[in-house]
């Protein structure tokens, strides 16, 4: 390989450490869990029928890795969980073991990247929290690592394969030998080979949460039946037709590709290139149509336009002639700006789906890197602007190569690094769901307070103040602070606001001082909760509860 293809190709290289070098987070969860029934941490009066875990986006199951673990450690889910959605539902032995209990999960979310972690409630009254026997949460970073550097071999692929093969078809001067570029074209095919496959096979570890060979037989045909899977396998079908068919467009014969040959490489690019948001965050998103579109075309664009650098500044601008530059500059310099255009509208409609309002840009993650990866591209620009400038005066062309090949190795290196950057975004929780995570997470809590009265002080917990079924928790107390036994409890809700009176609240007396019960919400405003405690047959009070309910 040439001093100058050399550099051409460095830039591909620093976008492979940026990658290496970025963390590996193993908590790279794009589907977030937005709430649980029963509430996490919270008491019930009984153990209930299941527990249904609520994300932000469809999930799907990895068989085996869902439990329900009781107070003294043993089993007490019953039969295998199953997914209705976004919603993780995980049944539950009949037991009366009071304590707390932990349900354990890993789930799929829809762009491919596993959730887990776990949650506990508990019966009648808290205890000491079983030990999982597996880590649900547990990423092997080792995988998580290469995950992400056999996406970034994908995208060089990518850029090795379209932009030379344009070149190839419509700028490379006859006299010109063919071999330097031609081989790129197959480099870039193997490394669209190796990335795609290296993907599917490190998608099995990656979900089920082991090391790098330690997945099994069934957690390979998962990965392999998944929708992840099954476009990775049309990809790699894509990319050996499209190697096949190649050919006449690579060797420069006298005979030009047929009309047909042609249309059946666009429509193999076309769907190959559509594997990727298939399997990405395009195709999780609120509005797949438009990502995956905008994906496509993004990926496209980005392929020809970093492609196009690689054999403008590794082989034409010192292979060719003046005359032969006077007439490929200008061509190309057409064709990079509309590829910068199309990037720029791509880009804009990914980030308007994906990060959807000003604060998630610059409160997440996802929304910081994607605006270094626009400063980034502010530069790249800048640095084509005097590219641009001498390409398209053909009289310059020939007398300012070195000044030219300078500035296009500048966008070489700097636009790889942008790739390396899509790559990482590839394995970073998107904004939109990041947001509605965080969203959920602070919004207001439980109504928890401190009632007194003469006879008792009453702790009211009611979880979670919106409109539907709410868990109260009432715990009573004397006056000085020790557990009051109490004989008999009453509740009712009301809602003066909107008319609605005296709703009777059941509750059930789980030790002396606690009782439980379920209590339904019809609409959000400023309910009155009334208790009322019976402590001997003269002796009772009753206090209000003003409880905000949200929708």
């Amino acid at each position: 390989m040439n001093g100058r293809l050399s550099a051409a190709l460095a830039g591909l290289v620093l976008g492979v450490l940026a990658v290496l070098a970025a963390p590996a987070a193993p908590a790279a969860a794009h589907a977030a869990l937005l709430r649980t029934d029963p509430p996490a941490g919270k008491v019930v009066a009984e153990v209930p029928a299941e527990v249904v875990l609520t994300f932000s986006e469809a999930v799907r199951l990895v068989p085996g890795r869902t439990q329900a673990l009781g107070p003294d450690g043993k089993r007490v889910d019953k039969g295998e969980a199953t997914i209705r959605g976004s919603e993780l539902h995980v049944p539950l032995r009949s037991t009366t073991i009071r304590g707390t209990y932990l349900v354990s999960y890993r789930v799929i979310s829809a762009d491919s990247h596993p959730v887990g972690g776990g949650i506990t409630f508990s019966v009648g009254a808290p205890s000491a929290a079983p030990t999982a026997t597996d880590n649900a949460a547990r990423t092997d970073r080792l995988v998580a690592i290469l995950i992400a550097a056999a996406h970034y071999i994908g995208y060089a692929g990518l850029v090795l394969l379209v932009g030379p093969v344009v070149a190839l078809s419509a700028l490379w001067p006859r006299r010109l030998p063919r071999r330097g570029p031609v081989r790129l074209v197959f480099v870039g095919i193997g490394l669209i080979v190796v990335g795609t496959a290296a993907e599917l096979f490190l998608e099995a570890p990656y979900t089920a949460g082991v090391g790098l060979f330690g997945a099994s037989a069934d957690d390979l045909r998962t990965a392999f039946a998944s929708t992840y899977g099954a476009a990775h396998l049309v990809r790699l079908a894509a990319i050996s037709a499209v190697a096949v068919l190649l050919r006449p467009f690579l060797g420069g014969g006298p005979k030009p590709p047929g009309t047909a040959d042609r249309a059946l490489i666009a429509v193999l690019a076309v769907v190959g290139l559509a594997t990727w948001p298939m399997s990405g965050h395009a195709g999780a998103s609120s509005l797949p149509e438009v990502t995956a579109i905008a994906d496509v075309a993004h990926l496209g664009a980005m392929s020809l336009w970093l492609g196009g650098l690689v054999v403008l500044v590794g082989f034409l601008l010192g292979r060719a002639n003046r005359k032969e530059l006077a007439a490929i500059l200008p061509v190309w310099s057409n064709w990079a700006t509309t590829a910068v255009g199309v990037l720029v509208v791509a880009g804009t409609v990914q980030a308007l789906v994906e990060i959807g309002t000003f604060g998630a840009l610059f409160g997440t993650t996802y929304g910081r890197l994607v605006l270094v990866k626009v400063g980034l591209l502010a530069v790249v620009l800048g640095a084509a602007f005097v590219a641009r400038r001498v390409a398209r005066d053909p009289a310059r062309a020939k007398a300012a190569v070195r000044p030219l090949r300078r500035s296009v190795v500048v966008e070489l290196v700097i636009t790889a690094v942008v790739l390396a950057m899509s790559a990482t975004l590839v394995q970073t929780t998107p904004a939109r769901t990041a947001r509605t995570a965080a969203a959920d997470q602070q919004a207001p809590p439980a109504y928890t307070a401190r009632l007194t009265s003469p006879l008792y002080s009453l702790e009211v917990d009611i979880d979670p103040a919106r409109v539907g079924t709410n868990y109260i928790h009432l715990y009573a107390y004397t006056p000085e602070g020790a557990p009051l036994t109490v004989v008999e409890w009453t509740a009712t809700a009301s809602l003066p606001s909107q008319g609605i009176d005296k709703l009777v609240v059941p509750l059930l007396r789980v030790p002396d001082n606690h009782a439980t019960g379920d209590l339904d919400l019809p609409a959000a405003g400023i309910w009155e909760v009334q208790l009322t405690l019976r402590l001997s047959d003269i002796d009772e009070a009753s206090v209000t509860a003003n409880v905000p309910v949200r929708d």
